[in-house]
């Protein structure tokens, strides 16, 4: 296993290359050296660690034991742990970071991947994800510490000593004080008939979400009764994502025409994402794209920003992020109501660094989203949060049906405001490192020697970023402005017709991903259009740069 900037994720079992107790004990050993060497007041601020619920029968480990003898490692080197006493949700890792003035946090989950898999994730004093170069500092701390110091493996040690302190009950306490703070509706959510569905896909999320509903004064959702207890087996579905499409929400639909429930609230198992689906006239369900619920928040935050701030020259100092794969609409609100938009590259962690820069220098960062479900609507946590976008997803749900609209009407009411941005997203599995660098390679190499694609099918190519390289053809001199990562794959193509598609790599899974967006002006209501020509330029793109028989890549699959 390599410690990158999402820290470890890798299955469960015996081995270097597997999450057990050894590599756990060993990643923070080095963890521990290295922010001794960059905090002279760690011995006096201490570190937060958190878990969620997965465990190996077969292996013995489990999120809470890996939790453990992190925190054993800390306290033996007489550093002050904060070790929540139960499971948590990811979010809760950063706010207490963030709210206890602590110089690191750890998280123990895999988030949504498969059961045998687990992770590690960490995060700086600044509350947000770690970035280049602690990742390296961090990996190269850990070769470093490879034995085991004396009693490693003995985590009994820590339920004896003064350093070990439970947050749990006040950070429970403080973050639904926090969050009440995006709460601009409290009367319509005391008589709001519209009812809600919650699953938490046998993770963590169920409790907060119930919490959170009653901070904003919202009648309790519905739970899925088989999906709401933690189980590490997740038993009732295939992959505990709710970014996977229908096939994970089958249970929350059943409850919702059972109970007349018109919209699903879905959060991953560590409740750092969520999916939302409403019941249609039609009788159908629509379950929103991301970039469909970033739109919806972003232009309800910002409502309810306006309505809330009549300075006028408050906008000056607003800004909302979003990473360079989702969808563009936050670009075309920003223009039109006169605040700052700003991309970033993928992932929460350069969103929440960026963040955090601006709120130093006094700016508000009211949202920023990421189209893998990801949203973070409260500055009180520097990345995504499935929790407090939940509840503030059902009180925007709840004030637009005193307007009779529903979700869906208010999201062609955006469109029709700011410009339809139509996207289609999907990946290809390959498990084969060296055919993902040839299909890259073929790629900057297409008509001979570093050149890239001049078109694509019918599709004339205007322009090309590729962050890998560090090459962008529409700068003057070349360079892209985004930072560059060789390690990852990341390509970039602009085309005449309006579109945008990037392939990339991913991180934690053996996918290579593709995002595509057309975007039209305000006034051009022609979705049907839009729809049809973006169909055919992914059409265009799967056949000839992933040209998935040659390279035997593996469909996306419901």
């Amino acid at each position: 296993m390599e410690f990158g900037t999402a820290g470890l994720r890798a299955a469960m079992g015996a081995g270097i290359s597997h999450m057990n107790d050894l590599t756990i004990i060993q990643t923070t050993q080095g963890f521990c050296r290295y922010l001794e060497k960059n905090f002279s007041d760690l011995k006096k601020r201490g570190v937060v660690i958190g878990f969620d619920a997965r465990a190996h029968l077969s292996s013995g480990g489990s999120s809470k034991r890996f939790a453990r003898l992190a925190a054993n490692t800390f306290i033996s080197q007489g550093i002050p742990v904060y070790l929540f006493s139960d499971i948590t949700p990811t979010p809760f890792v950063p706010y207490t970071v963030t709210h206890l003035k602590l110089c690191a946090g750890i998280m123990v989950t895999a988030s949504h991947n498969p059961k045998q898999d687990n992770g590690y994730k960490v995060y700086w004093e600044n509350g947000a994800q770690i970035i280049s170069p602690h990742d390296k500092g961090i990996s190269q701390a850990i070769e470093e510490n490879q034995e085991p110091w004396p009693q490693a493996w003995d985590d009994k040690l820590i339920d004896s000593s003064l350093l070990l302190h439970d947050p749990y009950a006040t950070i429970n306490k403080e973050y639904f004080k926090d969050i009440q703070k995006q709460c601009f509706h409290r009367n319509i959510n005391k008589e709001t008939n519209l009812k809600f569905v919650h699953t938490s896909v046998h993770g963590v999320g169920h409790k907060f979400v119930q919490l959170a509903f009653k901070a904003f004064d919202l009648s309790p959702p519905f739970a899925v009764p088989e999906q709401k207890d933690p189980d590490p087996e997740f038993p009732t579905v295939k992959y505990p994502n709710p970014e996977e499409g229908k096939g994970v929400l089958t249970l929350s639909f059943a409850l919702a025409e059972k109970d007349g429930a018109k919209i699903i609230l879905a959060n991953d198992p560590d409740a750092d994402r969520l999916a939302v689906a409403e019941k249609q006239e039609s009788g159908e369900w629509k379950v929103f794209s991301g970039n469909e619920l970033g739109a919806l928040l972003g232009w309800w935050i910002f409502t309810c920003w306006k309505n809330n701030n009549r300075d006028s020259c408050a906008i000056k100092d607003v800004y909302m992020l979003s990473s360079t794969v989702s969808s563009k609409i936050l670009r075309a609100i920003a223009l039109k109501e006169g605040f700052h938009f700003e991309e970033t590259l993928t992932g929460f962690k350069w969103m929440g660094n960026r963040a955090k820069q601006l709120m130093d220098q006094g700016k508000a960062v009211l949202f920023a989203f990421e189209e893998a479900i990801g949203y973070m609507c409260c500055p009180a946590v520097l990345d995504k949060d499935g929790v407090s976008a939940a509840v503030i997803t059902a009180e925007m749900a709840s004030f637009l049906a005193t307007r009779n609209l529903s979700l869906s009407q208010q999201l062609k009411a955006v469109y029709d405001e700011y410009g339809f941005h139509i996207t289609k997203a999907s990946y290809f599995i390959c498990h084969d490192p060296k055919v993902i660098q040839q299909l890259f390679d073929n790629l900057r190499n297409f008509d001979g020697k570093n050149t890239y694609p001049k078109s694509c099918g019918r599709f004339k190519v205007s322009g090309i970023r590729d962050l890998t390289t560090g090459y962008d053809s529409s700068q003057p001199d070349q360079k892209a402005i985004l930072p560059t990562s060789k390690s990852s794959q990341m390509i970039t193509f602009s085309f005449a017709n309006g579109g945008v598609a990037t392939m990339r790599t991913s991180g934690t899974e053996p996918k290579i991903k593709y995002y595509s967006e057309l975007c039209a002006p305000p006034g051009n209501s022609d979705v049907e259009r839009l729809k049809k020509e973006l169909d055919e330029l992914v059409n265009a793109l799967e056949k000839h740069f992933f040209q998935p028989e040659k390279n035997n890549l593996q469909r996306k699959t419901e």
